[in-house]
């Protein structure tokens, strides 16, 4: 299978390539490509001829998103777009990569795929808006929703929490904003089953199994690390009143992997998947 994959360079770019390395992979980096230019995507496209396009290209900062609008429109949505109508006149599966943020998190329980949208910030805004002109404009499009993705060689949540505690700065996070950590390697893997099982279009929800607040995710972190740290608990409404104005997020937005499951694709519980990231961290760090 011939796959493009865009956002190459980012942390579920160097993942997909790695983990689609059995099959013939257009690997094109922000430099390569800017996919809020549809005469370029739509060239890039047609010249490869592509059996599936893999979408990893996004602006995932959230209070860049929240700051700068424009800026995640022009990525999120018309980029996402522009990939989808190429894909579409190429005659390419598109697999667009989503967001839990797409949600605005009052559920009490896991989110179905087919579950009401509605997000809380400009970043879940804008990457609801390309899920959406996806499906529109390409109708072979499987919408790959994840959560709090961390993987090798990203600045992530993770690598953070590792970084401060090894130098004994402040550890606080929040206990009311719960999803799940999901593993750039797992969810990978995912991704290509559903591309070689041919999987039905539509939204999938892809995130390793269990939830956890960012406190416990820290805890969990901290404690794999084998470095003696304190993590404090706090809440949202604390570090707002102590002078925190960033983006709203969803407080629980924990995603139920239904489809997937149902042929048979599933995602071990995120706390052995952590465990298995920062072993090899670790061998990386000190070989």
């Amino acid at each position: 299978m011939k796959i493009l994959i865009t956002g190459a360079n980012g942390q579920l770019g160097r993942s997909l390539v790695r983990s689609l390395a059995s099959h013939e992979v257009v690997a094109l980096g922000h430099a390569d490509l800017d996919v809020s230019d549809a005469t370029a995507v739509r060239a890039a496209i047609e010249m490869r001829r592509p059996d599936a396009v893999i979408h990893a290209a996004a602006l995932t900062d959230t209070a860049l998103c929240e700051r700068d609008p424009a800026a995640a429109r022009a990525v999120n949505i018309t980029g996402t777009e522009n990939v989808a109508r190429s894909s579409a006149r190429a005659g390419a599966r598109l697999v667009a990569v989503s967001t839990n943020e797409v949600f605005d998190g009052w559920a009490t329980e896991p989110y179905a795929e087919d579950a009401e949208t509605h997000a809380v910030n400009a970043y879940g805004a804008s990457k609801l808006d390309g899920e959406l002109l996806a499906v529109a404009a390409c109708s072979d499009t499987l919408i790959v929703r994840t959560s709090w993705l961390y993987g090798e060689g990203g600045a992530n949540f993770v690598e953070k929490v590792r970084a401060a505690a090894r130098e004994g700065r402040p550890l606080r996070f929040v206990t009311d904003e719960i999803a799940t950590p999901t593993y750039a390697g797992d969810l990978v893997g995912a991704i290509r089953a559903l591309l070689e099982q041919g999987a039905p279009a539509g939204v999938y929800h892809l995130v390793n199994e269990g939830e956890a607040s960012r406190y416990d995710w820290a805890c969990e972190i901290v404690r794999l690390s084998g470095v003696s740290a304190v993590v404090e608990e706090t809440s949202s409404g604390d570090l707002r009143a102590a002078g925190y104005d960033g983006p709203r997020k969803p407080p629980y937005s924990v995603l139920a992997n239904t489809r997937a499951r149902a042929i048979g694709i599933t995602l071990r519980p995120w706390r052995e998947a952590l465990a298995a990231y920062c072993g090899r961290a670790e061998v990386a760090r000190d070989g």
